[in-house]
């Protein structure tokens, strides 16, 4: 045990740090969309503040994984994550003088969206280079449990934080967090060097190209990848639509408690990957446990008004997502090449995750120009009232439903074709 401690020690840093780091982020972007929707009123308006986000991640995924295979791992992470930084002062400063505006937050979100791009890959081969290959799985189960954390977490102290002393506050618990997980990774991580003179001495288009062949080459990350992506789409859109479901029937503080459910279910289901032995077929868990995940939540919340069914709903969604993303993490790192990681992790970023800003979009615009208006019409039609209920908030649950019918849609078709894919070690 000692051994195994000592062995993990550079990753239990780097984890604990930047998890915290990850945590303080994630109450300012809490924060933020509370903030806004004080304002606006709209899911498509903070929806958009997510979508901000995500779109350079995806239309920069690619390149930014060549960079990553082209520089210092560790020096990557630190500029990234001091950029990041920056752009949370640029928004307190704004804050302060009084200056704030929704189309503040859009660009400043892309810019660190763009820093989060660059970072990510970085990581993930860091995460690489310090664990044993027979503890991939145990610590991704771990980085599954801090994710987890800070769902539960994010919400209950933004709204806490938020609601004492507004952003002020909430951006210095942020400001923080990070300064402490930059000096640890700066003093206290080491990080073994890799030498690819090919990939530093290509140019990034090259690179790029390269992660692309190897995706085609390699049907099984691929087709898991492709999977995800549909996945993600519905995710996404149930995140621009939950909001507005619960907001308008309890206010905020429900809302941060059926956020935080998530998280409880998520802590809950990291410990399975640690504790569980090697499955037979990791492919099979992954589309196992997104079509139970799909085919109940969406349903629960749709057809429930009460926050307790809310709850039970979240746990339900979220409960085996940290053993999906654990044994695809394992298959990923397994078949993908050390020297390759940066630049496939960035293909898979841009494949499995463009779908966010879509779904984000497509949630938030059904929300507010379809459902609802759909429900107002039929606000004296008692088989649509019973079904979703009425007044503000009853669009948002017709939306969960339609989520719900398309997820599992998205999640049997795959399954079809997943079927022929089976991994093994």
């Amino acid at each position: 045990m000692k051994n195994r401690i000592k062995e993990l020690k550079d990753f239990y840093m780097l984890w604990i740090t930047q998890s915290l780091s990850q945590l303080g982020s994630a109450i300012t972007e809490f924060a933020l969309t509370l903030w806004m929707y004080e304002r606006t009123g709209s899911a498509l308006s903070t929806a958009t503040l997510t979508i901000c986000t995500y779109a350079p991640y995806v239309v920069m995924s690619i390149f930014a994984g060549a960079l990553t295979d082209k520089f210092d791992k560790k020096k990557t992470m630190l500029i990234c994550d001091l950029m990041a930084a920056f752009t949370t002062v640029v928004v307190f400063v704004l804050y302060k003088m009084d200056a704030l505006t929704m189309w503040h937050l859009y660009l400043i979100n892309v810019f660190s969206g763009l820093m989060n791009t660059v970072q990510q890959p970085a990581s993930e081969v860091a995460y690489t280079l310090i664990v044993p290959k027979d503890l991939y799985q145990k610590t991704g189960g771990f980085q599954q449990l801090s994710r987890s954390l800070i769902s539960i977490g994010n919400p209950l102290i933004a709204a806490a934080l938020y609601g004492i002393a507004g952003l002020d506050l909430v951006i210095a618990v942020d400001l923080l967090t990070f300064a402490v997980a930059f000096a640890a990774l700066l003093f206290f991580v080491r990080l073994p060097e890799i030498h690819d003179e090919a990939a530093e001495s290509e140019n990034v288009f090259k690179l790029a190209k390269e992660g692309i062949v190897f995706l085609k080459e390699t049907p099984l990350i691929l087709t898991v990848i492709l999977f995800m992506s549909g996945v993600n789409l519905i995710a996404s859109a149930f995140d621009a639509v939950l909001p507005a479901l619960v907001i308008p029937k309890a206010g905020n503080s429900v809302y941060g408690a059926v956020t935080a459910c998530a998280g409880v279910a998520m802590v809950i289901g990291s410990f399975l990957p640690m504790l569980l032995p090697k499955p037979k077929d990791r492919v099979r868990i992954i589309y196992l446990t997104m079509l139970f995940a799909l085919g109940i939540e969406n349903f629960l919340l749709a057809f429930s008004r009460n926050p307790c069914l809310w709850c039970i709903g979240q746990i339900i969604g979220w409960l085996f997502v940290p053993l999906m993303a654990a044994n695809q993490n394992v298959i990923m790192r397994n078949v993908i090449p050390i020297d390759l990681q940066g630049r496939i992790y960035a293909c898979r970023n841009t494949l499995q995750f463009f779908t966010i800003p879509i779904g984000l979009f497509l949630g938030g615009f059904f929300v507010d120009k379809i459902c609802e208006p759909f429900m107002v019409q039929r606000k004296d039609s008692a088989f649509w009232t019973f079904l979703f209920g009425s007044g503000k908030g009853s669009g948002a649950a017709l939306m969960m439903f339609i989520l719900g019918l398309s997820g599992i849609v998205i999640c049997l078709a795959s399954g079809q074709i997943m079927k022929k894919y089976k991994y093994s070690e």
